[in-house]
């Protein structure tokens, strides 16, 4: 039974089968390796640096964390976040922080306005469609001198950086989705939109627009009830969501209201794709829809249990396996000290094989068919 809950979770490798390097044991006590683990992290985090990319439509915060010789991993955010809401939680996860800074340069892109200490953006300037935003990646690529990057968004990031990757395949190596969307809004959506953008319009940062945005974000569990408080990471979320500009938002809002569908071009994408999605989440339907219409032979679907759309925040030691054996398959690991260490979930001999089992990690794996060329 134990083999067999392994099998399950090796499914998500199947595009791997080209990886040959065999993990080392290092013998190191739990201590060592969270002292050594958070120094390596600190430093790494330490090493970050805010740009202004002057583009088409305006200028863009990017904050530039890690050693730029590295490969480039870009970041996107969801509707009125940037990376301080939106990936915190993941990045302070040390065994994500470890792998993802230790085999990249992490490059933060921000939708206009949305960066820390953000000034309203003049009402006269031309609002950017979602295919001005994709077009602005690409402004900003050029401008730090990058080729091909990993991909990383979270539902409107994740539409914004998939439509990217279908304008410039040639620029993007793999995409990691979270709640990701490639339909045009639905007619709730829309409404819903309407509502808030008005409301953001006539009154700015109100209690029912956070309520609407923090219903898009989080499951019912973390966002408490007349019983059970707010969790910390929403309570984080809410005072973060007060320093948003509300016309900064609406702008980013109505791009994303008049998205395309962009499905018939999903099976047109051939890098390899990772998408999770929370089962709370409302954009569950959504994800599911574009797992089944990507190409197969290139993409994994990972569902977390008990989690809403952000799970970056919500429960980021839910994408660490997954993440780490998506990229194995471009020869990318955690450093090497810390590879088979008691603390690294990579160490099958340091934990029970039942503790790998989707049920345990919250997770539930969907079947994937494979086919691997010859």
């Amino acid at each position: 039974m134990g083999s067999l809950k392994l099998g399950i979770i090796f499914l998500i490798s199947f595009f791997f089968h080209s990886t040959k390097s065999k993990l080392s044991y290092t013998e190191t006590t739990e201590t060592e390796i969270c002292v050594t683990e958070d120094k390596h992290m600190n430093k790494k985090l330490e090493n970050t640096v805010e740009h202004h990319v002057n583009t088409g439509f305006g200028l863009v915060s990017v904050i530039v964390c890690g050693d730029r010789e590295k490969p480039a991993l870009i970041t996107y955010p969801d509707l009125a976040l940037n990376h301080m809401s939106c990936f915190q939680g993941l990045f302070f996860c040390p065994e994500a922080a470890s792998l993802l800074l230790h085999n990249f340069c992490i490059y933060h892109i921000s939708p206009p306005g949305h960066e820390l200490g953000a000034a309203p953006i003049c009402p006269n300037d031309s609002v950017p469609s979602a295919e001005g935003l994709a077009d602005q990646i690409l402004e900003v690529l050029n401008y730090f001198g990058l080729g091909v990057v990993m991909c990383m968004g979270v539902t409107a990031g994740a539409y914004i950086l998939t439509l990217f990757a279908m304008k410039y395949r040639e620029r993007v190596l793999g995409l990691i989705l979270v709640s990701p969307v490639c339909k045009a809004p639905s007619w709730s959506e829309w409404f819903y939109n309407k509502v808030a953008s008005n409301l953001l319009y006539f009154y700015g940062m109100c209690g029912v627009v956070k309520e609407f945005l923090l219903q898009r974000y989080f499951s019912k569990e973390v966002r408490g009830n007349m019983e059970v408080p707010e969790s910390d990471i929403v309570q984080a979320c809410r005072r973060l969501l007060d320093e948003r500009q509300s016309i900064n938002i609406m702008r980013f809002l109505h791009a994303i209201d008049r998205r395309p569908d962009i499905t018939s071009g999903l099976k047109k994408l051939k890098c390899r794709t990772l998408v999770f999605i929370g089962d709370q989440s409302p954009f569950y339907s959504e994800a599911v829809h574009m797992a089944a219409n990507l190409d197969r032979r290139y993409c994994a679907l990972v569902e977390v249990q008990a989690c809403g759309s952000m799970v970056t925040e919500e429960q980021p030691h839910a994408m660490l396996i997954p993440m780490e054996y998506f990229l194995m398959g471009y020869g990318l690991y955690r450093p090497s000290c810390l590879t088979e260490s008691p603390r690294s979930p990579l160490c099958h001999s340091c934990i029970s094989p039942e503790l790998l089992s989707p049920e345990s990690m919250g997770l539930k794996l969907k079947p994937i068919k494979t086919r691997v060329s010859a």
